[in-house]
């Protein structure tokens, strides 16, 4: 790998005076993002922990979750369903669990210390202003509001408590007790509407049919050990060994803060997600291109690009898939750097600049 990274610097150094693109590989950091239909409850739902009432039995699983890296098969099977009306965003999740127990009964504490379930959610649809609901299965909760991802030196709000938020936590087992073994544990909540439709981009209405928004779930799962009685997340040398991270939407690393890679939703007005077709992004490749080539040069290994003097210019031709390859541009600006990357359709560019904002931009 370090070869490969020696490599990629020296060709862009020697390419740097010439107009010839330098060619990369970013099949490995480019997602297709997972999708799902969210309908529209038509009653009330009891947040109890149950999905038992008609609106969540006609409301479909998601695929069961996969390891955040998109490698590995998790040991216990997790997945959720998604429901919405004019007051709720309401979400039931069902992790199976051997040992179910949990510690940290202080809300906005470091939940994911805990085993737990987690929400992302960008009702804008962006990598900004994204919402974070975290719960342990004591049915301690974490809320925190970030204005931009960690990498972008993003802010964690810890005041962004969802006063209306409703959660619900049911233990097919025994909470905290180790000895015996467990089934499952279910999550239910329900999101306020109003809180999501404030971090929208204008107009902030509620969903209309076919609007689009970005979200992902995670799980953290931790070995454990039993001391007195008491489980402990597990160590060796005295030192936590890593937590597992399983994800609805791969992030291809272990990190929920890359936005650009989580699943979509799309809204139906109606009672039920069957026969409504996703309304696909036609340019989801090149702005999955245009993500990859930003997270390389802010802190990766094209970093030295930012080195360059202002009017530095740089083309790359990019494969980023098995049988596609597209071409983009770097610009060295006054005030940071610019990628423009080209799409099969002539019309329209993607830009991305160091600010990580995207633009797709008409041509003509």
């Amino acid at each position: 790998m370090r070869r490969l990274i020696f490599i990629l610097i020296a060709a862009i150094s020697s390419c740097k005076n010439e107009n010839e693109p330098i060619y990369i590989d970013i099949q490995n950091e480019v997602v297709t993002p997972k999708n799902y239909i969210v309908a529209k409850a038509e009653k009330n739902l009891l947040i109890d922990g149950l999905a038992n009432e008609q609106d969540w039995e006609n409301a479909p699983f998601t695929d069961l979750f996969i390891d955040i890296e998109g490698i590995k098969i998790p040991r216990f099977d997790t997945k959720a369903k998604m429901l919405w009306d004019d007051n709720y965003f309401y979400v039931f999740a069902q992790m199976e669990e051997q040992h179910i127990w949990g510690s940290l009964k202080q809300r906005d504490t470091v939940i994911f210390y805990n085993n737990d379930f987690e929400l992302f959610i960008s009702p804008s649809g962006t990598v900004r202003n994204y919402g974070e609901v975290e719960i342990n299965a004591l049915g301690t909760v974490w809320d925190l509001l970030l204005d931009r991802p960690y990498r972008d030196s993003g802010n964690a709000n810890n005041h962004w408590n969802l006063d209306d938020l409703k959660t619900a936590v049911k233990v097919y087992g025994s909470l905290n007790n180790p000895n015996d073994e467990d089934s499952l544990w279910t999550v239910e909540m329900a999101v306020p509407m109003k809180a999501l439709v404030e971090l929208k981009s204008h107009p902030k209405n509620l969903p209309v049919e076919g609007e689009q928004w970005r979200l992902n779930f995670s799980r953290v799962q931790w070995g454990h050990e039993i001391v007195n009685g008491t489980y402990f997340r597990k160590k060796e040398n005295d030192k936590y060994l890593p937590e597992y991270n399983w994800s609805w939407s791969p992030q291809k690393v272990i990190n929920m803060h890359e936005p650009e890679k989580w699943g979509t939703i799309q809204f139906t007005t109606l009672s039920s997600s069957n026969n409504i077709t996703f309304i696909d992004n036609p340019y989801l490749a090149e702005e999955q291109v245009a993500y990859a080539l930003y997270r390389r040069t802010i802190g990766g290994i094209m970093k030295d690009l930012l080195e360059e003097k202002a009017g530095f210019i740089q083309r790359f031709r990019i494969k980023y898939s098995e049988s596609n390859d597209l071409e983009a541009t770097f610009y060295k600006t006054n005030f940071g750097f610019e990628y423009e990357v080209y799409t099969p359709l002539s019309d329209y560019k993607i830009y991305i600049s160091d600010s990580g904002i995207l633009k797709r931009k008409e041509t003509r």
